[in-house]
């Protein structure tokens, strides 16, 4: 009988961690990047594949995924943060079975969350989590103590740059920051707004370079999205360029990062770190004093 109820643990501890989604936060290390525009339209397109896909607008005081989607969001996490509504009400559904949170400037309030609200925002999120394959953070751009939180949090992270100077020191500044504070989680690499595949193998070769030799450790390219007229066509439409035109160069190498993604076709490799569950490290960060 004890072999058995222990067997029974051992199954039911698997089917609980194989209902545990996939996190990731996109990241950027300046601003006007396309992090947004990235996060939505690969949200989307994971979505497509048949995926359920929660994605949050972690942007605080500028949260614009309503506006890339043309949605007036009636609830944002403004809302639950300040007691209106619970976390599940906040949900929106988006285009393709997107489902998404919207954001606002009540995201600070994260910084200083009382015991309380901290333990009702995990519990609720915990209970969500379960609904979903891939729960996706839109981080703002640059850092802060209280999205740091979440970012050390996720399993992997995609950092968004484009080839100019200043956004890629910005995108390294922002990776030093996160590995020195936690040097197991993968960083993945979109480069945005590339002129040409040369270019964005030049700029992906420059910063590995800068991460190797000054930290030491290993990145993979997700891969390039060119700088399509469509995307800011797409933006003054208000709709998610991958849907706006499926064929535009933008909309298929956004498919074919998907794709890579899910395949994991990289040619390198970075370690995974899969010790906690994100609930787990969150509630650590929310509640350490």
């Amino acid at each position: 009988m004890k072999d058995q109820a222990e067997e029974l643990r051992l199954k039911l501890k698997v089917s609980e961690e194989s209902k545990t989604p996939k996190t990731l936060a996109v990241v950027s290390g300046k601003g006007g990047v396309g992090k947004s525009n990235f996060s939505l339209s690969f949200s989307i397109s994971l979505a497509q594949k048949g995926n359920k896909v929660l994605l949050f607008d972690m942007d605080m005081g500028m949260g614009n995924l309503d506006i890339l989607m043309g949605n007036t969001s009636e609830y944002s996490i403004v809302d639950f943060f300040e007691g209106t509504i619970s976390l599940k009400d906040a949900i929106i559904n988006g285009p393709e079975g997107l489902q998404y949170i919207a954001g606002g400037s009540g995201l600070s309030h994260l910084v200083g969350l009382d015991a309380e609200l901290a333990d009702k925002f995990i519990q609720e999120l915990s209970g969500l989590l379960k609904e979903y394959d891939y729960v996706i953070f839109d981080m703002g751009a640059g850092i802060t103590d209280g999205t740091l939180k979440f970012i050390l949090s996720v399993q992997e992270i995609v950092v968004i740059t484009t080839p100019e100077p200043t956004a890629m020191t910005d995108a390294y500044a922002i990776m030093k920051h996160i590995h020195l504070m936690d040097s197991t989680i993968p960083f993945y690499l979109v480069i945005n707004r590339v002129q040409s595949d040369k270019e964005g193998q030049q700029t992906f070769s420059r910063l590995s370079k800068v991460l190797k030799s000054f930290l030491g450790r290993d990145s993979a390219c997700l891969g390039m999205v060119p700088d399509d007229r469509v995307i800011q066509q797409a933006v003054r439409r208000q709709i998610p360029f991958i849907l706006y035109n499926e064929k535009a160069a933008a909309s298929k190498s956004l498919k074919e990062i998907t794709e890579r993604y899910i395949r994991r076709h990289f040619s390198s490799k970075p370690s995974s770190n899969t010790t906690l569950h994100f609930v787990s490290k969150l509630k650590q960060f929310l509640f350490e004093r």
